[in-house]
């Protein structure tokens, strides 16, 4: 694993030191331990998580910068990508949220191993904590790995972004292109604007991030319910 951590971050043009590669290793034995009895991912062994997970995860801090900024990782799951972004920069303030108690109890402890007490892990629907006045438009990013898609993601991640910041999709790159344009109503509606693709490889792999900046605030009619979202989205 620290192999591939050492050889797969230069490609992103970032470098990991002997402590961070230390808490990777943690995070490594705590997701495949913990996933035993509790279904946080399908990707298992050391290298596959080192690339599928953190190296991918860390594609974000390549494409902005993560000092004194604010996070919120919507449907984080078992931590990605907000954890291993803020095991790369000590100076993130990360938000996990998750609706499911279990990978939420997951993230507490881990957290706790790793010795980022600091990271906020909350479990919740994002359409009903956005509508709270701490946390809507008030991160400088919000972040989704989720499989939705992004007109859907949008609506759920907006929100939470406050004007000036940005709002990050992963897709890939086949897919980019198509949901973009699928959402590019609900970008306006939501306070939103296309700013950029950001393409990266992880270890021959191709990935997209989807780049919204928020240029005004989102309309309190929104998110909707969530079965609108899904069924209805804009």
């Amino acid at each position: 694993m620290r192999e591939k951590l050492v050889s797969g971050a230069p490609a992103l043009g970032l470098r990991l030191g002997g402590e961070q590669l230390s808490l990777f290793e943690t995070y490594a034995r705590e997701l495949e331990e913990y996933g035993k009895n509790v279904n946080l991912t399908a990707i298992t062994g050391e290298d596959d998580i080192a690339v599928l997970h953190f190296l991918d995860s860390l594609s974000i801090a390549a494409a902005v910068p993560l000092a004194g900024r604010s996070m919120i990782d919507v449907g984080t799951g078992a931590g990605f990508p907000g954890l291993p972004l803020r095991i790369y920069e000590s100076g993130l303030r990360l938000t996990l949220l998750d609706s499911a108690q279990k990978k939420v109890d997951f993230l507490d402890a881990l957290c706790g191993k790793l010795g980022l007490e600091d990271v906020d892990c909350r479990c919740g629907r994002a359409e009903e904590l956005s509508r709270q006045s701490g946390n809507r438009d008030s991160f400088d990013y919000a972040v989704s790995r989720a499989v939705a898609q992004l007109r859907v993601l949008c609506e759920l991640c907006l929100p939470f972004v406050r004007p000036g910041g940005t709002f990050i999709a992963m897709k890939t790159p086949e897919s980019a292109g198509r949901e973009l344009g699928e959402a590019s109503a609900a970008v306006g509606e939501l306070g939103g604007k296309f700013e950029r693709f950001f393409d990266y490889e992880t270890d021959g792999i191709a990935r997209t991030l989807v780049m919204i900046t928020k240029i005004a605030p989102t309309p309190g009619k929104y998110p909707r319910r969530f079965s609108r979202i899904k069924n209805d989205p804009l």
